[in-house]
């Protein structure tokens, strides 16, 4: 009797073992694409988003930041004035910048144009982070080329 209930331990460990090296497994413990993002320490609609993107599988780290120390740090990463929102985050060498859908992410991270990254400028109500998006504004994502220009990546109408 010792021997079959040491025999189903050992493959249970070993199943369990299999799990975690597959990348199902990897998704399950939130170990998804790594992504950092310098957000305000108070705002909690960049909670929000955080805490879609790691809903997603997404293993997110988030640093303090504020003010000039933020939008330098926007600045110097090449995001144009005309596309700042309120947070910023780094993933795979892209810049994601406001609350950029998860699915334009992935899409982002599956197609991997020469680009700077994507923004949603401003803080479209309805969009990830910011209220139900059975009542959001119409938005567009935006794809930030390396000279500086945009274009449109993806859009959402008005609910």
């Amino acid at each position: 009797m010792k021997h079959h209930a040491h025999s189903r331990r050992a493959v249970l460990f070993g199943a369990t073992a299999l799990l975690a090296a597959s990348p199902l497994g990897a998704l399950a413990q939130g170990a998804g694409p790594a992504i950092h993002v310098l957000k305000d320490p108070d705002c909690g609609c960049c909670s929000g988003w955080i805490d879609i993107l790691a809903g997603a599988g997404f293993a997110v780290t988030t640093e303090p930041a504020a003010g000039t120390l933020l939008m330098r740090y926007k600045a110097e990463s090449g995001i144009p004035p005309e596309m700042v929102s309120c947070h910023t985050g780094r993933i795979e060498g892209y810049m994601i910048e406001g609350h950029v859908p998860v699915a334009d992410i992935r899409r982002l991270l599956d197609e991997r144009p020469d680009a700077v990254g994507l923004a949603v400028p401003g803080m479209p109500y309805g969009a990830p982070g910011m209220g139900p998006e059975s009542e959001r504004d119409a938005y567009v994502v935006h794809l930030i080329r390396r000279d500086g220009s945009t274009e449109a990546y993806s859009s959402y109408p008005a609910a």
